[in-house]
């Protein structure tokens, strides 16, 4: 494997002006990236959970004039879309790539996904180390860290409010050296990932 990471430029994408030339950015310089990692995740994630999974690379085609403000990668184990299921991202804003299990608004059995976890709070608490992060919304920056967050409060409103989503991982800032060696970062993504997986498989019972 010849992945080398994510350069500076890469992050830089996020600062070009205008749709079509964004998107040929990240098309050029993050897509092949994406490509590369996305398949040894997802056979990795197959093995792991012994069922197929599938990888879904954005496409961001609903654009027609913003330009995506982050772009991802998305593991599934639906093989037409990843929506409306949970799964497994790694992407990127312009100052740092995150690695996230995923539950967005789409799901269609949010509430009794929020109720497995609700019921699990405490197995959630001793897997999940400090330093990871929790969003409750995948259109924006502002992710907290778990330790700052009320997870119970977080995870009720994931349950209750249609547009609410819950994403459970890490961040890593576009300036960490991490980011520039290929080998160690797919290493700690797929540990992150492994680490998730009890909280994966929670959503389904």
């Amino acid at each position: 494997m010849n992945f080398t990471g994510f350069t500076e430029k890469d992050f830089e994408t996020f600062t070009i002006d205008g749709l079509e030339d964004r998107m040929e950015a990240i098309r050029e310089r993050i897509q092949p990236k994406f490509k590369e990692i996305g398949q040894i995740l997802t056979d990795d994630l197959t093995a792991s959970l012994q069922k197929e999974m599938f990888l879904h690379i954005a496409k961001h085609a609903r654009r027609t004039i913003n330009p995506p403000k982050d772009t991802w990668l998305a593991i599934a184990d639906n093989k037409r879309g990843y929506k409306q299921h949970p799964h497994f991202q790694v992407g990127l804003f312009d100052d740092h790539l995150f690695v996230w299990l995923a539950y967005i608004y789409e799901l269609p059995n949010k509430e009794e996904m929020a109720g497995n976890f609700l019921e699990n709070l405490n197995t959630i608490s001793k897997l999940v180390p400090d330093d990871y992060y929790v969003s409750l919304d995948h259109t924006k920056k502002d992710a907290k860290p778990i330790t700052e967050i009320d997870l119970k409060g977080a995870l009720e409103r994931f349950r209750d409010v249609k547009k609410a989503e819950f994403l459970i991982g890490r961040h890593i800032p576009a300036n960490d050296e991490l980011l520039r060696d290929g080998e160690k970062l797919l290493a700690y993504i797929r540990e992150t990932f492994h680490t998730l997986i009890p909280l994966y498989k929670m959503s389904y019972h």
